[in-house]
This record gives C-alpha cells, sequence and structure tokens, in this order.
C-alpha cells in the first residue's frame, strides 16, 4: 500500500491531538490537544496561541501590529495563567458569554505569515476551530509537511459509478469522486439525459441537519429535492452533492454557529465570531467533477453568484443561470434574508 499524503497524515494527527510540523514550526490543535499532551510537549510552557485573524478580532484582538493586513492571523504570547483549558475558552465562541474575563493578552510581532496563515489553513482542512498551539522547536511530532502540500491540485477521479434509481426521475446514475487533499467523497447524480445542450446543473453543499433531518433553520432540503425535480422535468442534468457542511467549516463547527445564532448573531457574524470567513467554500473540486463527466458548459440552478464565478473562473462556462427559491418558514427567514442583504445572493 502506498504511504499516505503528508498532508493527509498531518490532518490525522490533529484530529488526534497530536503535534505536527509546518515548514519546521510544530503545532497543537487546541480543540483536540489534552492539558496532560500539552504539559508533555512543552513542560516549560514555552509555547505561543495562534488565533485566526476573524476569531482574535472578534475578541478585540485584532492584529494592530500588521498595518498591511489587520486579518492575518495574531501569536499570543504564553501567559503564566493561560493553559490548555483557558485556550480552549479563547478559541470557542461557544463559551464567550459563559466563561469569566480572561487576560491580559499580549499579541507578538515577527511571526512568519505564510507558515501561520498554512496552520490556520490546516486547522480548517482539519475540520478544526482556527486556534494552534505554536509549540518549541524541539519538539517531537507526528506527522510533517511543507506549505506546498497545502496546494495539492484538484484532481476529480471518479472512484466509483453505478446506476441509482431515483423516484419520479429518469434513469440516473450516481458517479463518486474523492478530494486528494481533504480525502472527502463527493458525488454526482447524473440524472437522465441532456444530448448535446447545455445541462441543467445544481452545485448542492451538503447539509446533513437540513437533507437528512429536515431541519427548518435552513432552505438546504427543500432546495435538494426541488433541484432533483426541476432536472427531472428537464429531462436530464447533473446535481453534484460536494461535501462542504457549514459553507466549508464542517458539522461541528455549523452546529458551534448555530449556537450562536441562537444567542443572535446572524449567520455572517456567527462564522466570523467562530474565526472563519463568511463562505469557506470554493468551487474548483466542482468544477474537476464536471471535466471529469465531459461537461464544459452548463445552465446553473443557483441563487448565489459566487458559484457562477467559481465555475467561470476554473474554465465552465455558465451560458445561463436559473434562480432557485424556497418559501421561507418562521426559523429560516432570518438565514435567507442575511444570504441576500450580506452574502449577494440573488433574486
Amino acid at each position: 500500500m502506498s504511504e499516505p499524503a503528508p498532508l493527509d497524515r498531518a490532518i490525522a494527527a490533529l484530529r488526534a491531538g497530536r503535534a505536527v510540523a509546518l515548514e519546521g514550526q510544530k503545532l497543537l490543535a487546541v480543540e483536540t490537544a489534552t492539558a496532560a499532551m500539552l504539559d508533555l510537549l512543552d513542560p516549560r510552557h514555552e509555547s505561543t496561541l495562534l488565533l485566526s485573524g476573524p476569531r482574535a478580532a472578534a475578541l478585540g484582538l485584532g492584529n494592530e501590529l500588521d498595518a498591511a493586513d489587520p486579518a492575518a492571523p495574531v501569536v499570543l504570547s504564553r501567559c503564566p495563567w493561560l493553559g490548555q483549558d483557558e485556550a480552549l475558552a479563547l478559541a470557542d465562541p461557544g463559551r464567550d458569554l459563559d466563561r469569566a474575563p480572561i487576560g491580559p493578552l499580549e499579541p507578538l510581532a515577527g511571526a512568519d505569515h505564510d507558515v501561520l496563515g498554512g496552520a490556520i489553513q490546516l486547522a480548517r482542512l482539519a475540520g478544526l476551530l482556527p486556534a494552534l498551539w505554536l509549540l518549541p522547536t524541539g519538539t517531537d511530532v507526528t506527522a510533517s509537511l511543507s506549505l506546498t502540500d497545502l496546494d495539492l491540485p484538484v484532481r476529480a477521479t471518479i472512484v466509483a459509478r453505478a446506476k441509482l434509481p431515483l423516484d419520479d426521475l429518469p434513469p440516473s446514475q450516481m458517479v463518486s469522486f474523492r478530494d486528494p487533499a481533504s480525502g472527502e467523497d463527493h458525488v454526482a447524480l447524473v440524472i437522465g439525459a441532456f444530448g448535446g445542450e447545455a445541462p441543467l446543473v445544481r452545485l448542492h453543499s451538503e447539509c446533513l441537519t437540513g437533507d437528512v433531518f429536515g431541519s427548518l433553520k435552513c432552505d438546504c432540503g427543500p432546495q435538494l429535492k426541488q433541484a432533483l425535480r426541476l432536472i427531472g422535468d428537464a429531462g436530464g442534468g447533473i446535481l453534484l452533492y460536494l461535501r462542504q457542511e457549514g459553507r466549508g467549516i464542517g458539522l461541528a463547527n455549523k452546529l458551534r454557529a448555530y449556537q450562536l445564532q441562537d444567542r443572535g448573531l446572524d449567520t455572517v457574524d456567527a462564522n466570523r465570531r467562530l474565526g472563519f470567513a463568511d463562505d469557506e467554500r470554493d468551487y474548483r473540486m466542482a468544477a474537476a467533477m464536471l471535466r471529469a463527466l465531459g461537461v464544459d458548459r452548463v445552465r446553473l440552478l443557483t441563487n448565489n453568484p459566487a458559484k457562477v464565478a467559481g465555475l467561470e473562473h476554473e474554465g465552465i462556462a455558465v451560458e445561463a443561470r436559473i434562480a432557485h427559491h424556497m418559501p421561507t418558514n418562521p426559523h429560516n427567514a432570518d438565514y435567507i434574508a442575511t444570504k441576500q442583504n450580506r452574502s449577494g445572493h440573488l433574486g
């Protein structure tokens, strides 16, 4: 068997609460570390704490040391009171209103921003809170990688393909693809036949809460069902089911965002308080999947201009955008309004 890629090993190690090295910088994820592991790796308490720029800003610690990029990651000095429990309380916004004030906190200057930005990217690829311990240089690590390992080329190789009969739809197939960067499996539902015309295509981001359990907090489940119906009515097309839960922040972080929304934040501010961008998705894998299916032009079923731009940037021609609206309910009306007013979704 071939050895796992350095990125795969690093992601597995971080998720397991083990240390990794990025360009020689030793890292330990705050979310999965234990106090015992931190003490074992850093018995002299020399490590510093790395937070993403958005999370630091939410804590009032925006990167004032870097006038060129105030959203850059922030490194905090290791104060005597700052241990694993306190770091997790800082990293997890779900605790912001429950914990006592923590401080003082002192940002540090002079760090390698490329490596720090890569460390935050690595935590996000692992589906973890964007907060890491920067460990002493002599620390033993489980995996090592370079910045170039974070930028794997996006490839869409068909892993498996099979017929999939679907209720009230033309003959369909499910095609499975694997993302080499994250190890996630994405799938395409190829429905009916679309001849030589640009097929009707829907890019649907995974939503366990809405697609499976019928959550009323979003419109994802109804959008999925309606997209399948519209593609079937058109005689055929493609639905790409992309593993981008919570706009790319993962299921656990989406639930953390829901906690913040229950306290009055909208979906954009909740993501930012977690330390993420408004939307962490990109559509390179979607474009690669379409090309692997022999499709280079589409009619796109979406209200999100970022999906149009993302496909066109990757060389997929969007010949038409088809609006895709669902009725609101009392639980998701604010969410849908936020998508229109703050995320640029179209009517």
